[in-house]
């Protein structure tokens, strides 16, 4: 079944727009209001930004920017927010080659033209392209974002160890040791990932069960 990626025909407003994100104030609601007004992006040619943002996930459906607008326009995040959104937009091409970022031009038009199933010299074709090209302009896909959480859970668990004599003889230990026994903790300081995703700390949590709360 083809799919209908988001793009651009205007695909240089892709690069102007998110520039101009990146310096103006974040908005309640990013709208055609502010696109115009606050941006300076009258023309219709633009408006199709509005979608696509909100494809990427950077806006909500009310237009509400999202916690991936506000790490796009941190400079140090900016490159892992746009490679996260472009898996967003573009899942059916990330779904087909998880490395579509970094496949050569003429690769993403194949890639696209299979999964769009339009012809590959269609007009749309070229916007898509051109528009995933312009992103990519932006996007990091070699580094992987990771926020941790303010409040670490801290897992703390006493182990009675047994001292055993070297000889093997117990009356030898109790002569030397008075027969004390060694008792040792340890404290594990987990700093969670932030997510939504429950699988996420099912897994942490089952592989800390199996690997380290056994007694």
């Amino acid at each position: 079944m083809s799919t209908k990626l988001p793009y651009m025909l205007s695909s240089g407003l892709v690069t102007k727009i998110l520039t101009k994100i990146q310096e103006a104030r974040k908005p309640d609601r990013f709208t055609q209001d502010f696109l115009d007004t606050k941006l300076g992006f009258s023309g219709g040619s633009a408006k199709p930004i509005i979608p696509l943002l909100k494809r990427m996930d950077l806006l909500n459906s009310d237009g509400t920017p999202t916690s991936l607008y506000d790490r796009f326009r941190n400079v140090t995040t900016q490159g892992t927010a746009i490679a996260e959104g472009m898996r967003n937009a573009y899942a059916e091409l990330f779904d087909r080659n998880r490395y579509a970022g970094d496949l050569s031009k003429e690769k993403l038009r194949a890639l696209i033209v299979e999964v769009t199933g339009a012809a590959h010299d269609d007009r749309t074709v070229e916007a898509t392209l051109s528009t995933f090209l312009k992103l990519k302009d932006f996007a990091d896909f070699d580094e992987t974002y990771e926020e941790a959480s303010d409040n670490p859970i801290t897992l703390t668990q006493d182990i009675n160890v047994e001292t055993v004599p070297a000889n093997n003889n117990p009356q030898h230990l109790a002569e030397q040791t008075g027969d004390v026994g060694l008792n040792l903790a340890y404290t594990i300081n987990l700093v969670l990932p932030e997510t939504t995703n429950p699988e996420v700390f099912n897994t942490i949590f089952k592989s800390l069960k199996e690997n380290l709360l056994k007694k």
